[in-house]
């Protein structure tokens, strides 16, 4: 008898999101999960998707295939929306829909990376990043963040090394861990970057409408065509509707065609006609994303005080600005991977730093999300996480 068919040996390089596995235990009513960088669904305008599910399904094209880059009505709109936000002209032809943001990175993996080829990723990463790029056989090199977000001056010494990266990926506002956006200056430097020595950036961006007291600065796109951009109705509208985008030069846009055609053919046309109305009804959406940043301001100030009281100078956070997370450095050497059976003992779950590792590091890390729940239950789970702390302490 034959052995067993062997899998592809790429999956030997793959390895599962810790966040995925972690929402089987925080499923449990007993937990209060600040774990999961879910959307609150509280904030889905539940309403207003119905309505434009009706006015979709008016017309018989909604339940029908679709083109593979997308139904021309949303690449209208978001060529629109994305040449307002860039300050240039975006044509239609460089806008590509996808089932959500991550299905855009994987089709771009495909696209862009041969095996062995050197993709840059920040340090802390984002998880589903690294997995579109580990499927690919990519050689992925990591640098360090600060407040500023990617370090550009380390990118500056490993390109002086000989390396010449691929591709760049950065989340470039109020990243996915670590809560950090890209400064002006260091957009702008990162896309001469990519122009002199001839990289594409992926730009990342799903969370850049989420913010809290300043709008984000503009997209690292605005300033290269060498940068190709991501975003998502999943974190401003609804993640059910499975609808991201990338903007990207035609000819990048093409080759993504031709390999999505062998995965899926097309999206919806019945949510991307939903979508399309909504993000071009600016009265509403922007009176919609309002409402969607007071409630996410005011749980982030409640876990950063909660945070600041329980732990003082034993930890040090990123200063919340948008977005969905905080992210936690413990400076007593607190292993988080060990903390974490003592906290879900405690009915508080949180995403250990190790996971967002390109290999090993931050062990003495964690990333809290503060969307799904209000002011009183994130104190609770920050009470929680400080019982479970001392616990550890103590054993």
């Amino acid at each position: 008898m034959h052995p067993a068919p062997q899998l592809a040996r790429r999956l030997d390089s793959l390895r599962s999101s810790a966040i995925r596995d972690l929402l089987t235990v925080t499923a449990r009513a007993d937990i209060i999960s600040l774990a999961g960088g879910l959307p609150d669904p509280e904030l889905v305008p539940r309403a207003r998707i119905a309505a434009a599910a009706v006015d979709a399904l008016g017309g018989l094209s909604a339940v029908q295939y679709t083109e593979t880059p997308g139904w021309a009505g949303l690449r209208e709109v978001l060529a629109a929306r994305n040449s307002v936000q860039c300050g240039r002209p975006v044509g239609v032809n460089e806008i590509f829909t996808t089932h959500g943001s991550q299905q855009a990175l994987s089709l771009l993996a495909q696209v862009l990376i041969d095996p062995g080829a050197v993709v840059v990723v920040e340090n802390p990463a984002y998880i589903g990043a690294l997995q579109s790029f580990r499927a690919v056989d990519a050689k992925i090199e990591a640098l360090p963040m600060d407040a500023d977000g990617l370090s550009v001056d380390a990118l500056e010494e490993l390109l002086a090394t000989g390396v010449r990266p691929t591709v760049v990926h950065t989340v470039s506002n109020f990243h996915n861990p670590a809560s950090r956006s890209l400064s002006t200056d260091r957009r702008i430097r990162l896309a001469a970057l990519a122009e002199q020595f001839g990289f594409w950036v992926i730009e990342d961006d799903p969370y850049g409408e989420i913010w809290f007291d300043e709008p984000s600065p503009r997209p690292v796109a605005a300033y290269s065509d060498r940068v190709i951009r991501l975003s998502s109705a999943s974190k401003i509208i609804a993640p059910a509707l499975r609808t991201g985008w990338l903007q990207a030069p035609e000819h990048v846009c093409r080759a993504v065609e031709l390999v999505r055609q062998g995965a899926d053919l097309c999206g919806s046309a019945l949510t991307q006609q939903i979508v399309a109305e909504l993000i071009a009804d600016d009265r509403w959406l922007e009176h919609h994303i309002d409402g969607v940043r007071a409630a996410y301001r005011e749980r982030a100030e409640i876990l950063c005080a909660a945070v600041d009281q329980e732990f003082g100078d034993v930890i040090e956070r990123t200063d919340v600005t948008g977005g969905m997370f905080c992210w936690i450095d413990f400076l007593d050497g607190t292993d988080t991977q060990k903390l974490l059976p003592l906290a879900l003992q405690a009915g508080v779950a949180f995403v250990p730093g190790s996971a967002f590792a390109v290999g090993d590091g931050y062990q003495n890390s964690m990333r809290l999300c503060f969307t799904t729940s209000d002011g009183p239950v994130l104190e609770a789970a920050v009470t929680r996480l400080a019982r479970a702390h001392e616990e550890l302490a103590l054993a």
